[in-house]
């Protein structure tokens, strides 16, 4: 392609651009200023989830001094908390959330995953397929009553799933 080639592609492109933008702005109905808002999903305050895996963290530290990533997610599994204790492991932080993602895409703690997976071929080749899951124990369900409102999510210990057990159960009563 010679350069003039380049100049007219480049400028239809600038053509194009505001046109191609109106269309998008059109199928989302919004029309310039702020994108529309989600409606928040059920789970943990903002405050009640930094509790949570601050608790799980003082668990796993007080277990032999295990430096964990603790990830608690909302129903729509939107990240609300991250929280990693000095020296975790990058594989624990990553581990965390994909445990917490997990719990609550198959609506399963993830040690009851870990063994459902031994036996089912097909569950652990799907979750073996997609690296944003993780089936190992940490991943708990964040209920209200029988209503599924998130996950807590605790990697890079060799005690998670009581770790994230401790995080739930100093936030359990003040779930909504």
């Amino acid at each position: 392609m010679n350069i003039s080639a380049n100049r007219r592609s480049l400028a239809l492109a600038f053509f194009l651009a505001p046109a191609f933008c109106n269309v998008a702005l059109a199928q989302t109905g919004q029309s310039g200023g702020a994108p529309a808002r989600v409606p928040a999903a059920y789970g943990p305050s903002l405050e009640l989830a930094v509790e949570a895996a601050q608790v799980a963290i003082a668990a796993c530290v007080a277990d032999g001094g295990q430096t964990i990533g603790v990830s608690v997610v909302d129903s729509a599994g939107v990240l609300k908390v991250l929280l990693a204790a000095d020296g975790t492991s990058p594989r624990g932080v990553t581990s965390s959330t994909a445990k917490a993602v997990t719990a609550l895409t198959y609506k399963a703690d993830t040690q009851d995953l870990s063994e459902q997976v031994k036996i089912n071929k097909t569950l652990a080749d799907e979750i073996a397929a997609n690296t944003a899951l993780n089936a190992r124990p940490g991943g708990v369900l964040l209920k209200v009553g029988d209503k599924v409102v998130g996950a807590i999510g605790v990697g890079g210990g060799s005690t998670d799933h009581a770790c994230a057990l401790a995080g739930i159960e100093k936030i359990q009563g003040r779930l909504k």
